[in-house]
């Protein structure tokens, strides 16, 4: 019997996971990782997890990782706030965490396969978009090791999310799986990034609001309040239409503005690539943020970079977030928009 080492956090997606897979009958084993430390969120989750665990009828192993978490995406997290950016954190927190120290621990106990309650596909070589598209989380993966796909089972990527939610409700012992509120922000921040930020940096730090020219034209309340598209929080003197942000200088601290056909681009570069597929040139299409249409786009690798040119334009790209590459539904890569 093949052993599989699922994630649980205590969530429905994850719970209906484990249960799937004991159904097809593989050996399964649970696994709960303490990643941060968000007063009063591991004594609820973990309660969640080792209710899952029991229910299923799974050993729950639990391990913390708060170090390497802290190492690996808490600090990258400000820093890029710090240097005038906008992070992707769950993708970083996907490669080193949940596909990182995961697949270790799966090895460490023996087990063949790693499994997760992500809205994925995998064949094996690829990842591919989930059924339910409203719920497709391919974007956030796109930095996982090649390597590792082989191993992967995503029990959820051919179900959709209503039906989950509805299969957890008719199970007795389940029904309060199918009602909990579902974690739709960063797992380790309360409200506002910028209220998060402040207990670790200085993030009021008044400035100069700068127009393209580079003359000053108003004051903003600290570069780290922004995010290139944004359109409130600083002032521009004698203004009579909508101003939004178009680059910052963390430098310097300044933000410089302008009207919304200057955030329009086609031309996006990438960099620290992580491709599934060889192809070094090649007509694809790009995700730019989560909740979005995949842009069609021209493809040309050099060097780790990707550059990229879109058939149609695009507006207020973040420097920081991920690019993500497709052909159709298969993922083919993705990087960090420079």
């Amino acid at each position: 019997m093949k052993k599989v080492l699922v994630g649980l956090s205590g969530g429905v997606d994850s719970t209906i996971s484990a249960i799937v897979l004991k159904e097809q009958g593989y050996s399964v084993e649970g696994l709960y990782m303490k990643l941060h430390e968000k007063e009063g969120y591991h004594e609820i989750h973990l309660a969640r997890a080792k209710k899952a665990a029991e229910f299923v009828g799974v050993p729950l192993h639990v391990i913390d990782l708060k170090d390497r978490f802290e190492i690996e995406v808490f600090q990258p997290f400000i820093k890029t706030y710090q240097d005038g950016s906008t992070p992707n954190p769950c993708a970083i927190c996907n490669k080193t965490m949940k596909f990182g120290e995961m697949i270790k621990y799966a090895d460490k106990i023996g087990a063949d396969f790693l499994a997760t309650g992500h809205y994925v596909n995998c064949d094996g070589e690829y990842l591919l978009s989930a059924t339910d598209e409203s719920k497709d989380q391919t974007y956030f993966l796109y930095d996982i090791d090649k390597k590792i796909l082989p191993r992967l089972l995503f029990p959820l990527g051919d179900k959709r999310k209503d039906d989950i939610k509805e299969l957890a409700s008719s199970i007795s012992g389940l029904e309060s799986f199918a009602s909990q509120k579902e974690s739709t922000e960063i797992c380790f921040v309360d409200g506002e990034y910028t209220d998060f930020l402040r207990l670790h940096v200085d993030v009021d730090m008044p400035g100069d609001v700068l127009n393209l020219d580079g003359s000053i034209v108003g004051k903003h309340k600290g570069y780290m309040h922004y995010t290139i598209g944004k359109r409130r929080g600083f002032s521009v003197n004698g203004a009579h239409e909508p101003h939004y942000v178009l680059s910052i200088d963390a430098k310097n601290n300044t933000i410089t503005v302008g009207k919304k056909e200057q955030l329009e681009t086609f031309d996006v570069i990438l960099k620290d690539l992580n491709m599934f597929d060889e192809r070094v040139e090649f007509d694809a299409t790009i995700k730019l943020r989560y909740r979005t249409t995949p842009l069609p786009c021209h493809i040309k690798i050099e060097k780790s970079m990707a550059y990229v040119k879109l058939h149609k334009s695009a507006f207020g790209i973040a420097s920081g977030q991920a690019g993500v590459i497709y052909d159709n539904d298969k993922l083919l890569g993705g990087g960090v928009i420079v």
